[in-house]
């Protein structure tokens, strides 16, 4: 890869985390931030399944972190390693949600967005790693630091 293909890969990784914050980090509705029970959310998705605003909340937490995890995987080999790539989707979750907690935004703090942010983060990294291995040429096989 070369410096400028790396360098546009950060710099796109930039926009879309700038995307990200202003999408999670950005002031609510008016009031307290709120601790969401993780069963009663978990309740939620799983009785409502045909309800739009459920379906948008669910696929919004799935699809949140997928464009970052592409371009990090792309950018950062190491990200290849699915452990490596796990514990990074499940940091970025977690600090959203954190920061959620800590800033006076008057949003709804959940543990089970936070593992929604970081699975959907997976699958598409995971994705990227074996599309990369199948693409002919490929000197990086799936997995590999290099």
């Amino acid at each position: 890869m070369t410096a400028t293909s790396r360098r546009g890969l950060e710099l796109a990784l930039a926009g879309v985390l700038v995307l990200v914050a202003l999408v999670t980090l950005t002031p609510a509705a008016a009031g307290v931030t709120a601790w969401a029970d993780p069963v009663a959310e978990l309740r939620w998705y799983a009785t409502a399944p045909g309800d739009p605003a459920v379906a948008l909340q669910l696929v919004g937490n799935l699809l949140l972190l997928v464009p970052a995890a592409v371009l990090a995987v792309l950018r950062w080999p190491a990200l290849r390693s699915p452990g490596r790539l796990v514990a990074a989707a499940a940091a970025a979750g977690a600090a959203i949600e954190l920061l959620q907690w800590q800033l006076p935004l008057g949003r709804v703090v959940s543990p089970v967005d936070a593992g929604l942010n970081a699975a959907g983060a997976v699958v598409a990294g995971l994705l990227v790693i074996g599309l990369r291995a199948a693409l002919p040429g490929s000197r990086v096989p799936a997995g590999s630091a290099g």
